[in-house]
């Protein structure tokens, strides 16, 4: 089953988009979390929504145009919560939840009123079996202007993430930062949309981050394993999703929940085995 599965051309450029997606996704899941802003993921996967919805509207389904779509509505929420959290007593995350919420129900109704329900169910779920060259080309631009952006804000963006106070007294470009950080976050989720809809792209970025925390406490290792796990969840997702027939992403995210609770099992930093089950050394 294995060979088939190297063999097969469509689970190729399925395995190789989320590599691509893997290695750019995680270390930005790595950052939401220290930052506390888990569920910004979540909230942006959704705010892409209307944007593909109406680029499918206008164009069927062209890659190109509802990653542009996807890409301007992300950017379009995370603008107006900003603007909203400025101007009224609202905070920023109360803004954000609302506006995502919007955004879904505007985005499945355009879907519902102008596709069929196999339309909606590709947007919502994806398929990384359908992955082409040209979903890979633009997987691959993403991923490498991710890594490219993070490589030259790294220092800066660690620094915000554990003291933004400190940052803005010192240097005072946290708000740069934080820009760059949700456009790249935006981008990624576009890319990741393609090959796990709208409802799991955030899976990827977040899993492997949260459940790398609980084996390391050193910057760079967690980055490096959180990249480690996406990338190997992805594969033994894929080969469950080609041996059983499933879909790709849901299969995905069921074998990164599973590393994710061995890790809150038996990690060795705040699991469960961590906190109560300590090791003993001997003593004489």
């Amino acid at each position: 089953m294995h060979s088939e599965f190297l063999q097969d051309p469509a689970m190729k450029r399925a395995l190789i988009g989320a590599i691509l997606v893997s290695c750019s996704s995680a270390p930005l899941g790595v950052f939401l979390v220290l930052r506390r802003m888990s569920l910004l993921g979540d909230i942006m996967a959704h705010a892409i929504l209307p944007g593909v919805a109406a680029a499918f509207i206008l164009f069927g389904m062209s890659i190109p145009a509802m990653s542009i779509g996807g890409l301007a509505a992300g950017l379009t929420v995370a603008l107006l919560a900003g603007v909203v959290s400025r101007f009224t007593a609202l905070r920023e995350d109360a803004s954000f939840a609302a506006l995502y919420l919007i955004a879904v129900a505007s985005g499945v109704l355009m879907i519902s009123l102008h596709g069929t329900a196999q339309d909606l169910e590709d947007i919502l779920f994806g398929d990384a079996r359908l992955l082409d060259e040209q979903i890979l080309s633009v997987m691959a631009v993403i991923s490498a202007l991710t890594l490219l952006a993070l490589l030259l804000i790294y220092r800066t963006l660690v620094v915000e993430s554990f003291d933004p106070v400190f940052l803005r007294t010192v240097r005072g470009n946290g708000g740069v930062v934080h820009a760059v950080f949700i456009t790249l976050t935006v981008l990624n989720m576009v890319a990741n949309y393609q090959a796990m809809g709208t409802l799991m792209s955030a899976g990827l970025m977040l899993v492997p981050a949260i459940a790398s925390q609980f084996w390391t406490q050193h910057m760079r290792s967690m980055l490096a394993l959180a990249v480690a796990l996406a990338v190997s969840g992805s594969l033994l997702g894929l080969i469950m999703a080609f041996s059983w027939n499933l879909p790709s992403g849901p299969s995905i995210i069921l074998i990164l929940g599973g590393f994710y609770l061995f890790s809150l099992l038996f990690g060795r930093f705040g699991s469960v085995r961590a906190r109560y089950f300590p090791f003993r050394h001997f003593s004489r």
